[in-house]
C-alpha cells in the first residue's frame, strides 16, 4: 500500500469532498469524486450520504446532540440529481437568492418559454409544429431561445413531417433539482394560460 511522504499529511477525504463540492458547477458522480481522490467509490457514497443527512440537519444524537439527533438544517442541502450529486440552495429561500444574484434585473424566462418549456417536457420528443399547435401561437423564436439556455436540444426527426423534435436536456433536470422525467411536478397549476397541460401531463416520455 502506497504512502505518503513524511512531509505529505494524509487527506481528509470528507473535507476533500466538500471542497470539490463547492467550486463544481455540474453534478459529480461519486466514481468521479473517487477517481480524483483515489479512494473506493462505495467510501465516497457512505461520505455523500453522511454529508446530506448533516446538511438536513441529522446530528447522530451523540453526546451535546440535540432532541432527537437533529439541529436547524443548513441553507443549502446536497442533492442525488442528474446522475450526480451537487449542492443546492434550498427551495424555501429561492426568493431572497433570487433577489440577491438578479440584483432587480430580470433573467427569468418568461410566460411563454416557460409555457413552451412546460409542453416539451410533457410531450417530448415534439415538434415545434406540434408545440405551436398545442400552444395556439408559433413558438419558433421561443425554441430558439430554449436551446441557447441549455433547456433544450434537438432529438431526431419526425418520420411523417421530417421535422425536428426537441426535449429536455440533463441540464434541464438539474436546474429544476430533479434525478430523472418522472419527477416532473404537475406544472399547470403554476403556468396559467395551460389549462388544458392536463390532457398532455399524463403522456408517457
Amino acid at each position: 500500500m502506497q504512502q505518503n511522504p513524511p512531509d505529505e499529511p494524509a487527506v481528509d477525504v470528507r473535507a476533500a469532498v466538500e471542497a470539490v463540492l463547492m467550486v463544481i458547477d455540474e453534478p459529480v458522480t461519486a466514481a468521479e469524486l473517487a477517481g480524483v481522490l483515489e479512494v473506493p467509490a462505495e467510501e465516497v457514497l457512505d461520505i455523500l450520504s453522511e454529508l446530506q443527512r448533516e446538511y438536513d440537519g441529522y446530528t447522530g444524537g451523540g453526546p451535546g446532540g440535540t432532541v432527537r439527533g437533529f439541529t436547524s438544517m443548513r441553507g443549502f442541502e446536497l442533492r442525488d440529481v442528474a446522475g450526480g450529486w451537487r449542492i443546492y440552495s434550498r427551495a424555501e429561500f429561492a426568493p431572497v437568492v433570487s433577489k440577491f444574484v438578479l440584483g432587480g434585473q430580470s433573467a427569468r424566462l418568461t410566460q411563454a418559454a416557460l409555457e413552451t418549456l412546460a409542453v416539451i417536457a410533457y410531450r417530448q420528443p415534439v415538434s415545434r409544429a406540434r408545440v405551436s399547435a398545442i400552444r395556439g401561437v408559433n413558438v419558433d423564436s421561443v425554441v430558439r431561445t430554449l436551446v441557447q439556455r441549455g433547456l433544450i436540444g434537438e432529438a431526431g426527426v419526425e418520420a411523417e413531417s421530417g421535422s425536428m423534435m426537441y426535449r429536455t436536456t440533463p441540464y434541464f433536470l438539474e436546474r429544476l433539482g430533479l434525478g430523472n422525467l418522472d419527477e416532473l411536478p404537475r406544472l399547470a397549476p403554476h403556468l396559467p394560460g395551460l389549462e388544458n397541460l392536463a390532457e398532455f401531463e399524463d403522456t408517457t416520455y
